[in-house]
């Protein structure tokens, strides 16, 4: 327990008092300050801070550490370089053992490096839950427990998409901990053990900052995870988040960092999401999730003006995968997905982990908005599995049109239409997409257009040429800004391109 905050408290409560000390002290005849007796106190004082040491005495036998022996290589390990806007993966110490340094990492250099991390028991016969990322690419694994005993451990199964991996140790009356029931709520008090830099069961403390954060930087887009301000650091990883009953609340997997270090910000993957991992690894060593087959992404004040949008929640559909779930259900480019069955979307970032959370051919009913009006459609989910490419490669290859200039007074670009082949190779439909061939204007520079890209609609109308293109645009009402749906490379996204800003 940090020892400056009692202090603080006392301070606080002198400070309340010093107003009737002021008051007492006044000379004769001079007027008394008004203090309604009735008036609510302007600071409700705090009793008591939380005192772990039961806690930790209770759950720390539970608590072990892990450590992965990595072969040549095999596992590339995350770097500040490696990771955009901050994000960092904590995969503990990634040492060298005995025998030589790390060499460089290769399909096979034949040398060896150890990953450290943390985990915990979650039977008395020797389950133990941890990160997928402490574990990814080990030849070989040990866990020690607080007793000092070690033991050599199998690895069960292991989810990248979750970050949560199943251990077995051979043992019987071995400490475990329990699952909390009841979801975590900001504010709430948490406690983390860990071995941070080696440091075996180190304890922190904090609060539930958020919950349902979703990290767009890394693998795991279909977990909802708990944020706090728990210390942790490397060698954290797999770690139990616990409540103050000693229940586990979540496993502690990233931190936000700029320098790889604790900076306040840590991710925790909510435990109800890693016990229905863990039941799927025990029975098939595999993790099945439901797939709706759709692109989304955030709903902008713009989209949402465009669209007819009385805010900004939920998630724009800005591709529909042929022969997904979502196409035989009849979503549409430009659906705007409020909920499924009835829980909210209010980003584009809640709608996988909901998704993803239901089995393969299991039904969900999709709530969404469409030329204004809601719509609620039936989908039978797919499998979610390996992304394929999917693109055919054509042999027509009948030279382009010529490039019109229709469009570029007033959203300063060229565009060309698409020969069948081009279309083909870009897995497009007949008569669908114009691709842009020059920017010449502001407004499409800073709307983050490049030459190459492909307009497939402006607004929800679908465009097939440079013809079709100038007319789409010219039907808007002047000086609104136009949403134009895009296909770069195979990700496609709605980018509004306002005329004022050039």
């Amino acid at each position: 327990m940090n020892r400056p905050l009692p202090t603080l408290a006392l301070v606080a409560s002198i400070a309340l008092a010093l107003p009737a000390a002021c008051t007492a002290q006044q000379p004769q005849g001079a007027a008394a300050l008004p203090v309604p007796s009735t008036a609510p106190p302007v600071v409700q004082m705090v009793s008591g801070l939380p005192d772990f040491t039961n806690l930790v005495q209770k759950v720390g036998p539970a608590v072990v550490n892990v450590s992965a022996e990595i072969r040549g290589g095999s596992r590339q390990m995350a770097s500040e370089d490696d990771i955009p806007d901050f994000f960092k993966r904590f995969f503990g110490e990634d040492m060298p053992l005995p025998g030589g340094p790390r060499g460089p990492q290769g399909p096979d250099n034949g040398l060896k490096g150890v990953s450290l991390g943390t985990g915990f028991m979650v039977s008395d016969d020797g389950y133990i839950l941890t990160n997928h990322h402490v574990v990814d690419g080990a030849s070989a694994i040990t866990v020690r427990l607080s007793d000092r005993r070690e033991f050599k451990a199998k690895l069960v199964g292991s989810d990248e998409q979750s970050d949560v991996a199943l251990l077995k140790i051979e043992g019987k009356g071995l400490p475990a901990l329990r699952t909390a029931a009841d979801a975590v709520k900001p504010g709430q008090w948490v406690v983390a053990i860990g071995s941070p830099f080696g440091l075996d069961h180190s304890v922190t403390a904090g609060i539930v900052s958020a919950v349902g954060r979703a990290n767009p930087y890394a693998n795991q887009q279909y977990v909802p995870f708990i944020q706090t301000d728990v210390a942790i650091n490397r060698g954290n990883s797999g770690g139990p988040l616990l409540n103050t009953r000693g229940e586990v609340v979540g496993i502690n997997s990233q931190i936000f960092s700029s320098s790889g270090g604790y900076q306040g910000v840590s991710f925790a993957i909510p435990i109800d999401l890693a016990v229905s991992v863990v039941q799927q690894l025990k029975t098939t060593g595999r993790v099945s999730r439901g797939q709706l087959g759709v692109q989304v992404q955030p709903v902008s004040a713009e989209a949402a003006a465009t669209f007819g949008l009385p805010s900004t929640s939920g998630a724009l559909v800005a591709d529909v995968m042929p022969g997904s779930a979502a196409a035989r259900a009849g979503l549409q480019r430009g659906d705007v997905i409020r909920a499924v069955n009835g829980r909210p979307v209010n980003d584009s970032a809640d709608l996988p982990p909901l998704i993803g959370a239901l089995p393969p051919k299991s039904r969900a009913q999709v709530t969404l908005v469409r030329d204004g009006r809601t719509v609620q459609l039936p989908v039978v989910l797919d499998a979610l599995g390996p992304s394929g490419d999917g693109e055919a490669a054509g042999n027509d290859d009948a030279p382009a049109a010529p490039a019109a200039e229709a469009t570029r007074s007033t959203l300063g670009i060229g565009v060309q239409d698409l020969g069948a082949a081009e279309r083909q190779k870009l897995g497009l439909r007949a008569g669908e997409g114009v691709r842009i061939t020059r920017i010449d204007g502001v407004p499409a520079r800073d709307a983050g257009l490049q030459p190459g890209d492909v307009i497939l609609q402006v607004g929800r109308t679908a465009v097939g040429s440079a013809a079709a293109l100038a007319r789409a645009v010219s039907a808007l009402p002047r000086g609104q800004a136009v949403m134009l749906l895009v296909r770069r490379g195979s990700a496609t996204q709605f980018v509004a391109v306002d005329p004022a800003a050039g």
